[in-house]
């Protein structure tokens, strides 16, 4: 009896290791965007593994996606996380929205970011709403065009949000001032 509950107790503590070795302690917040089953035809038959991709963001403009595949959903899925934490980049943002209009395209998906004023919230689906929700943008009007291939729409959303530059870095290249380049509701609050 006494050796059988050791050895629980010791299996119960590998377990307990792998989850905390696993579990993110950085602070970023994690989507999974999608989780796919994918087959290999080989000789006997088909390979079956799982696809997860993840999108992971600090909600203050850094943001990264990574795809990983596996036998297993946790194993894919963090190989996915991990892909994603090396994958991070930085994104311009403009308090809670974007400084200005931006498409991305990626194969045949496309994706119209517009900025909104403030007390809107994020008009999107799917995953372009979890990939601005992750980056951090809190008001912001979307539209998804072309291809609904959840992978390639979340990349173009990825390309729309590296095209984004900052107010300060266009208006010393347009030679403006940085209030003449802020959205119209920014504008009309410095002139009440």
């Amino acid at each position: 009896m006494a050796e059988t509950d050791v050895v629980e107790q010791k299996q119960q503590q590998k377990q307990q290791q792998k989850q905390q070795q696993y579990e993110p302690q950085d602070g970023f917040e994690e989507r999974v965007i999608e989780i796919a089953r994918v087959a290999k035809v080989v000789k006997g038959g088909r390979r079956f593994r799982f696809r997860v991709t993840v999108v992971v963001g600090d909600t203050k403009g850094t943001i990264g996606m990574g795809s990983g595949k596996a036998n297993a959903v946790p194993d894919a899925m963090r190989k996915a996380s991990e892909r994603a934490r090396k994958n991070m980049r930085k994104v311009n943002l403009s308090a809670t929205t974007i400084p200005h209009e931006s498409i991305g395209a990626v194969g045949g998906a496309r994706v119209f970011l517009k900025p909104a004023s403030p007390g809107t919230g994020v008009i999107a689906a799917g995953g372009v709403r979890a990939v601005l929700e992750v980056v951090g943008v809190r008001d912001i009007l979307t539209k998804s065009m072309g291809s609904a291939n959840v992978l390639n729409v979340v990349m173009a959303t990825f390309d729309a949000l590296n095209n984004l530059k900052s107010v300060q870095a266009e208006a010393a290249r347009r030679g403006k001032k940085v209030e003449e380049l802020l959205p119209f509701w920014e504008r009309r609050k410095q002139h009440a």
